[in-house]
């Protein structure tokens, strides 16, 4: 287990945990939250070994390893299935063992170094990996991809898939949603709901959280508290008590009031001397209870639009997509036929996995870039606010915040004095020297509700937002849906927040295969209709026709018996012999035979391994399952076979999938062949 005591850390003269105590069993999948700059990245820090603490204890059991999404872009030019499996240290360590084995002709330990190899599931690692890309988005064409040919948010889906990648005991996982559409959420959701080892998460993502967790640790003031429960547990919790704790203080405040004013009134009077001064000491023995300080709650609205056309948009026939590079190449359409009418007072929140045209199709109608054809019509007097992914990316590092404000103010409009844009600053919390800091020390929070606030002045009616809520908290989405909700214009949004769009959007469109269009249902069904076009993609790939295959070469047709009649040949003639071209369909098909031999032996041969490996994990899985029905178990003894169990079940899961796709490939080659 995991455990601090009277732990202090401090980041230069700010006190991150003041005297904090917590515990962490095995096997638990903990979210920490807490307001953004409370330290939580800094506690990673921490267990990661990155920070030594200040004061206190800290405990994490030696043997565990460690599994973490290093925050860093990768830039080398291995393919992205190696740079993965460099994520599997058990893989690698046998890997170099035996390279160094072989170096010194070492015949013993070649022979160790192959047991461990097998032990860490070479066999199957590349499968493993891919498997990993593949749920979190990439293509099939992308697998041996250069890293550094991949953008920013790609490279940062290739170290998650690194870090998953690892056989972790503890995994640290800081805001892995945050470059994830709505469908590698999911498939990231129901992952780490398999994963058997700790699992400390920071999200601000609730349904994330709620789905994933059973613990909350809860970092405000400098204090860990512990919460049994999900989040929406946790925030319940919270409230009970903070209510609780808000009467008790308010109760002493009384008392404390009651006896001030019995002192204050006969403190004086001999006959009443000895009374007071009892009630002296009573309130320096008083124990005082704090007052229940919070977060200050952060709100806004957006400003009433100056005026709401209806429709706003009407697309005919638009095609989306990127306009050639030069003149000789040729555009890039995504999504074609667009048909469709935005109207005054719409939520829309548009579906679809990543590299499908949802960013594409904002962009166009935002104006970011043409549209490749068809007709896009404006309504008379459409302001359009735009948030696009890349957004903070555009700010000046060397701005201030005000600055930006007056820029914009200035540029885009409307106009405003300082003072004016100082106080709509300070809607935003950027208060007092903040509105004077530079854009690039603001964490991206900050940053995200910069852009917000640059949206809001220029008093849009039709929003377009492309995931808003990367870098936000949960206070500020929360602010985010309350001010949407409110908003008279019009709102489309893209975002894996899954409470956003439940709480904003009453309609869906659903961007695939090349077209837009209305998606019936909500968010449940979106889920139920991803599972469902994965297991049809995986039924098309493992069950081709059988008439695809080729007929079986009929049996060569019996040779007729000679007639008893004398025969013309001449004495010593040969028999009579089959055709020379049933000959030939048999040599031919002797070959094809063989050649489909050679094309499934590696398949074959992987297969055999996986069915022996699947056998011992079974027996092993089974005796592990007897241990742990044995009576007089000590704790650390059953949490360790427990841990063994899981890491099996784990393995054979896995190995069941490796399973099927292998025999799903056997069968497609010899439907092909």
């Amino acid at each position: 287990m995991i455990t601090l005591r009277n732990l202090t850390l401090r980041r230069g003269v700010k006190v991150v945990l003041d005297s904090a105590s917590v515990t962490l069993n095995p096997g638990e999948k903990i979210g920490l939250v807490g307001r953004n700059g409370a330290g939580k990245s800094s506690l990673f820090a921490l267990l990661a070994g990155r920070l030594g603490a200040d004061a206190g204890d800290f405990e994490i059991p030696p043997r565990w390893r460690m599994g973490e999404v290093v925050q860093s872009m990768p830039e080398t030019e291995d393919p992205a299935t190696e740079f993965v499996l460099q994520g599997d240290t058990p893989l690698v360590e046998a890997q170099a063992e035996l390279a160094a084995a072989e170096a010194a002709d070492d015949g013993e330990a070649m022979a160790h170094a192959h047991m461990a190899l097998e032990e860490a599931g070479a066999f199957d690692a590349r499968a493993r990996a891919q498997t990993l890309l593949l749920g979190l988005g990439f293509k099939r064409d992308q697998l041996d991809a250069p890293v550094n040919s991949f953008s920013g948010g790609w490279r940062m889906r290739l170290q998650l898939a690194r870090a998953l990648m690892c056989p972790a005991d503890l995994m640290l996982l800081d805001e892995p949603t945050n470059h994830l559409d709505l469908d590698a959420l999911v498939w990231l959701e129901g992952w780490l709901q398999r994963y058997n080892g700790t699992l400390l998460i920071i999200s601000h993502d609730r349904e994330f959280l709620d789905a994933i967790t059973q613990v909350t640790l809860h970092l405000d003031e400098a204090k860990l508290t512990r919460y049994g429960g999900n989040y929406s547990t946790f925030e319940e919790m919270r409230a009970e008590r903070m209510s609780q704790q808000t009467a008790a203080f308010a109760k002493q405040q009384d008392r404390i009031a009651h006896l001030q004013r019995f002192i204050d009134r006969f403190k004086a009077k001999a006959s009443k001397a000895k009374q007071a001064q009892s009630r002296v000491k009573a309130l320096d023995r008083m124990e005082r209870l704090a007052p229940v300080l919070t977060a200050s709650d952060f709100n806004f609205e957006f400003r009433e639009p100056l005026s709401l056309p209806n429709p706003m948009i009407a697309m005919s026939n638009v095609v989306c997509g990127y306009k050639a590079a030069n003149e000789d190449g040729s555009d890039k359409p995504i999504v074609h036929d667009i048909n469709r009418t935005v109207l005054a007072g719409q939520r829309i929140g548009i579906l679809g996995a990543n590299g499908q045209g949802k960013s594409t199709v904002v962009k166009t109608i935002s104006r970011a870039q043409p549209a490749l054809g068809g007709t896009l019509t404006e309504g008379k007097g459409l302001a359009i606010g735009y948030f696009a992914q890349q957004e903070m990316d555009l700010l000046h590092a060397d701005d201030t915040p005000l600055q930006h404000m007056v820029r914009l103010a200035r540029t885009v409009g409307p106009e405003g004095r300082e003072q004016e844009l100082r106080d709509f600053l300070g809607q935003f919390r950027f208060v007092g020297a903040m509105v004077n800091q530079q854009v690039g020390t603001l964490s991206g929070g900050e940053k995200a509700r910069l852009v917000l606030a640059s949206l809001v002045w220029q008093r849009p009616n039709l929003l377009l937002l492309d995931e808003p809520t990367n870098h936000l908290d949960l206070t500020t989405r929360e602010a985010l849906s309350m001010a949407l909700n409110e908003f008279e214009g019009t709102v489309m949004l893209v975002s894996h927040d899954r409470a956003l769009l439940r709480e904003v959007c009453d309609e869906f469109w659903l961007v695939a295969d090349g077209v837009v269009k209305p998606f019936d249902g909500d968010l449940d069904d979106y889920q139920r209709w991803l599972l469902e076009r994965s297991r049809e993609a995986a039924r098309a790939l493992s069950a081709k026709p059988a008439a695809a295959a080729p007929p079986a070469a009929p049996p060569p047709a019996p040779v007729a018996a000679p007639k008893a009649a004398k025969s013309t040949k001449a004495p010593g003639a040969r028999p009579p012999t089959p055709a020379s071209t049933s000959r030939d369909d048999r040599k031919a098909g002797a070959q094809a035979r063989a050649k489909l031999a050679d094309q499934t032996r590696p398949l074959r041969n992987e297969l055999l391994q996986v069915d022996k490996r699947m056998e011992r994990l079974a027996s092993e899985k089974a005796e592990f399952e007897s241990q742990l029905a044995r009576p007089g178990l000590a704790g650390e003894q059953f949490a360790e076979i427990g841990r063994n169990l899981a890491h099996v079940q784990a393995e054979l899961a896995m190995l069941e999938e490796r399973w099927l796709d292998l025999h799903s490939r056997i069968d497609a080659i010899t439907a092909e062949g």
